[in-house]
């Protein structure tokens, strides 16, 4: 009713529901369609059905932009999943996903087309289809208002969830989000750690509302180091980060910590430039003594009192020899010998699993795949905002750090080279801004811009 722009925060809001299927599909090994993958496909018809909008999703795949290298990949991943698995059937090994009954989880397996590779083949043009539908927007009318107003919608969101499921199940009504836990994927909403309910609010599990959590954590980090206008983004900024603390996940952990040091890093590099605001130099400063003082907190706590020493063991230190541990890097050997296996090549995607985004890239897609998948993230980090509008080239930085913190935690921890309808909204958002600024200052774009009408 409102449209894409207006109604941007109306898909931002179903993301946090990552355990909420809009339908399953037994048919094809009982997938899943969450929400969020039913919201996608609705976006794109809107941009679709708009006056001029097949040219506007067009001019979103010109040679020189990240969404002609995005197209290009995923015809490639479509050769891959179709053909590749065929040609290498029984040549190697693999881990796969197995959903019999929804408790054999990944099993070892020669290689064969499956379910898997229809159904990943899907996710991946949704994911598509999402960066194309939120870049076209975006470039013709590159609000910043309509992204800032999402993002608070969807931290805000994920909080309330979050929380609602520590406190449901500390007073014993763990049913309390059933409803919205109707996705066919194994549910880890009752685990505990070290005495402590892990927080994991409308997903499946600890990791992945980490993972979203820590996403958000860096938006808004960005925003507000950045931003003049930034007065909800420290509250936003203490959800998020809140949020990606209580989950106690390993992953979202380490990842929160490469990525203070990487952005920490940025912030010191970037202190040269006088463009620089003092409070993103002040950051900076802040990051490293509070750095500082909680490493000593958690070295006298790890030492004198027990119960630290137990959160800490499971969540981190033991964390790699566990069964767990061992199961994922066995994962990450046999994908990259599915990698030599196929010469390079890959099995296809959606034919195996790994933990590591890099390892289930080559695994799946081979060199070329990865290359082009490389090619895109390269595109897309390089780009800038023009600097004549500071609260837009604001914005579009912090949904880059957002995607930089999620390939960070993928680069740990993703099971598949598809980086999820969140990274790439989030990146079709940044692009579109960054784009439609541009356009915006070329009387030919901007006439170019008004024959497509969202």
């Amino acid at each position: 009713i409102k449209g894409p722009v207006r109604g941007m925060w109306a898909f931002f809001i179903l993301l946090p529901f990552g355990a909420a299927a809009a339908f399953n599909l037994p048919a094809l090994g009982n997938a899943t369609i969450g929400q969020i993958e039913l919201a996608t496909v609705a976006l794109f018809a809107l941009v679709i059905a708009a006056p001029g909008g097949p040219n506007g999703v067009l001019g979103s795949m010109r040679v020189e932009q990240p969404g002609f290298i995005l197209v290009s990949l995923f015809v490639y991943c479509a050769f891959s999943s179709l053909f590749f698995p065929l040609v290498f059937a029984g040549d190697t090994i693999v881990y796969s996903l197995s959903r019999s009954a929804n408790d054999n989880g990944i099993i070892s397996i020669p290689l064969r087309f499956g379910t898997g590779n229809i159904t990943q083949l899907f996710k991946m043009l949704l994911s598509t289809l999402a960066f194309l539908s939120f870049a076209t927007i975006l470039r013709v009318r590159p609000s910043s208002r309509a992204v800032l107003t999402a993002l608070i919608v969807a931290t805000s969101v994920n909080a309330l969830l979050g929380w609602i499921d520590v406190i449901s199940a500390s007073a014993g009504f763990d049913w309390l989000l059933d409803p919205i836990r109707s996705a066919n994927y194994t549910m880890h909403v009752s685990v505990y750690m070290a005495g402590v309910k892990r927080m994991v609010g409308g997903f499946p599990e600890a990791s992945t509302f980490g993972t979203f959590s820590l996403a958000l954590f860096a938006f808004w980090l960005h925003y507000w180091a950045t931003s003049g206008r930034a007065r909800l983004a420290p509250w936003m900024l203490a959800l998020s980060g809140i949020a990606v603390l209580r989950s106690t996940s390993s992953g979202a952990y380490v990842a929160l910590v490469i990525f203070a040091m990487s952005y920490g890093g940025y912030m010191v590099v970037s202190r040269i430039r006088p463009a620089l605001r003092r409070r993103s130099s002040s950051i900076a400063v802040v990051a490293f003594v509070v750095a500082w003082m909680a490493g000593l907190a958690l070295i006298a706590s790890y030492q004198l009192a027990d119960p630290v020493t137990q959160f800490l063991d499971r969540t981190l230190f033991d964390k790699v020899g566990s069964d767990s541990g061992v199961e994922r890097m066995s994962w990450n050997a046999q994908a990259y010998r599915n990698f030599t296996d196929t010469w390079l090549i890959g099995a296809g995607l959606g034919s195996i699993r790994a933990s590591n985004w890099l390892l289930a890239s080559l695994g799946s897609i081979g060199l070329i795949g990865t290359a082009l998948y490389l090619g895109f993230l390269a595109n897309f980090f390089l780009m800038r905002a023009p600097a004549d509008d500071p609260e837009l080239a604001s914005v579009a930085g912090a949904l880059k750090t957002a995607c930089f913190a999620l390939f960070i935690s993928s680069m740990l921890t993703a099971t598949l080279p598809n980086l999820g309808i969140f990274f790439f909204a989030l990146a079709g958002m940044a692009t579109g801004l960054s784009r439609g600024a541009k356009l915006r200052a070329t009387p030919r774009g901007a006439m170019g811009n008004r024959a497509f009408n969202p």
